[in-house]
Parts: structure tokens; sequence; C-alpha cells
């Protein structure tokens, strides 16, 4: 089994190269990574803020159409990539509001950065960090958007924990994500490029929910969920005909769902006044 920083490495190597070969975007690519984003990816061509030249195909959901920002907001996306649903929500938060994107894939910070200055975008703000471990200061966001990205972290709970750390109290994220009903065929769970196009890294779903709330969010919504479908193209590459036929017949199911919690808004009763966390005994 790969230990967290090969995986990390993979999904990192992979995401390089997406980032720096504009052939290689994922819409574009022929590789199994490639198809698993056409297949997961919404269209953003309608919504407001969509600028094209960031849109490199990654995501499997529109976490900003759900995610209730408001004018003046401070808004982080975890794992932002080219900067798209960073631009987008920049739309919302408008001229009076800050949008702060996280990822850590230098390549990819690099682009985001490119286009920002290039749509003369003031404010927002790129930085390379481990999202495991943000570049960020406690309770300093209004909402966090991600898109197909957590699904890609080995520790997923260290993640949650983090959000919560920089959300205010009162705060909430919308994330879109990959999520799996039953259990994968070991071949389809051990291969980069499965992980890499966000499907062998994904978890139980109801484990995925539990863990939000363990990570002391509250009000969890599941605001959409549709299911992948992964064709025969990609599955004859690991599986021969009966465990093709298997995993039709089985129990399994992929899902692409997007997730609403929020951070409590009471305060503690300590002298330093930062909100209560899962770990408190304070209130």
């Amino acid at each position: 089994m790969k230990s967290e920083a090969q995986l990390k490495n993979e999904v990192r190597e992979k995401y390089s190269a997406l980032a720096t070969n504009e052939s290689a975007a994922c819409c574009g690519s022929t590789s199994t990574t490639g198809e698993l984003c056409n297949i997961m990816a919404d269209d953003y061509e309608s919504v407001e803020g969509y600028q094209s030249v960031a849109d490199l195909g990654l995501g499997c959901g529109l976490p900003t159409q759900f995610a209730r920002i408001s004018r003046g907001d401070t808004v982080i996306d975890l794992g932002s990539g080219a900067g798209n649903d960073c631009f987008i929500a920049r739309h919302e938060v408008g001229a009076e509001g800050k949008v702060i994107g996280i990822d850590f894939t230098p390549a990819m910070i690099q682009k985001a950065r490119a286009n920002a200055e290039k749509l003369g975008f003031n404010n927002v703000e790129f930085r390379e960090g481990d999202i495991e471990n943000m570049p960020l200061s406690d309770d300093m966001a209004d909402v966090v958007v991600s898109n197909c990205v957590l699904n890609l972290v080995p520790n997923k709970p260290a993640v949650l924990k983090e959000i919560f750390r920089v959300l205010k109290p009162g705060g909430h994220f919308s994330i879109s994500d990959i999520v799996i009903v039953g259990a994968l065929p070991t071949a389809l769970q051990e291969d980069a490029e499965m992980y890499a196009g966000c499907v062998s890294g994904a978890i139980d779903k109801l484990l995925y929910l539990e863990q939000i709330k363990n990570a002391g969010f509250e009000n969890l919504t599941l605001q959409k969920e549709k299911p992948i479908e992964l064709p025969d193209s990609i599955l004859e590459k690991y599986l021969d005909k009966d465990g093709i036929r298997q995993f039709r017949e089985g129990t399994v199911g992929i899902f692409s769902i997007s997730v609403y919690a929020e951070k409590p808004g009471f305060l503690s009763l300590g002298d330093s006044g930062a909100a209560c966390g899962p770990d408190s005994t304070c209130c």
C-alpha cells in the first residue's frame, strides 16, 4: 500500500502536467484521468463570473453555485487549480470581498496567478500550500469552497479540521467531491490514474458525512448528488469481461456530491474568544 507522501507526489506530478501542457488539459486528454474528468465535470458556461481560460475541466460539481457567498465575504478555495472557482467566487464577493486559492502544485499556482494578472483581478490571491496545513490564520474566512479535491487527500479528517480552524464562527463551506457506496475492485483502488482521476481516493459516503460531523460542523446538508457511470473503455483497463459484469451487477456506486455545513457561531467563555472546537470543553 502506498504511503500518503507517495500518493501526494503522484497527484502533484499529474496536475503539474495538466497545468504546464495545454494539450494535456483534462477535457482534452485521452488518459484515464482525462476520461474521468470528462465524465465528472459540470458545465460552467452559464455561471456568472466564469472565465474559460481558468477552466481545466478538473471539477465534479459547481460548489460556488451552492455556497451562499455574499458581497464582502472572504472566500477560500481549496485546491484552486488554475483559478476557475476563485474567479466565480470573486464575482460573488464583489470589489469589497477577497478570495484566496490554495494549491500544493507550484505549476498550478503559477498558472492561476498569471490568469488573475491577465484578467486584472486584484482581490484574488493564490497561495502555495497543503490543505492539511493551510497557510492561513484562524477564524478568517466566511466561506470555504472546494471542487473535487478532498478525494485526492489521504488524510481527509485533517483537512476538515483545518477548514473548521480557518472559518469564522458561523462561517460555512460548500464542497463538491466524489464518494463511494460499496467497495471498489482492488485493481481500481490501487491504480495511480484512478487516484488522480478522483475515484480510488474517494471514501464511503456515510463515512465522509460522519467525518464532517466529527470535525465539529453542524447543519450538514447534501445539496446535490449525481451518479458517476464508468464506461467500459475505462473498466476494461483494469478488469476482464467477467470482472466488468460483476462490477455492473454489484452494489458499488460512485457519486458526485455537493455538501454544505456550518461552523457553530457560539463563542467560548475563555479569554481568547475563539470559537469552541470539536475537542473543546468550553461550552
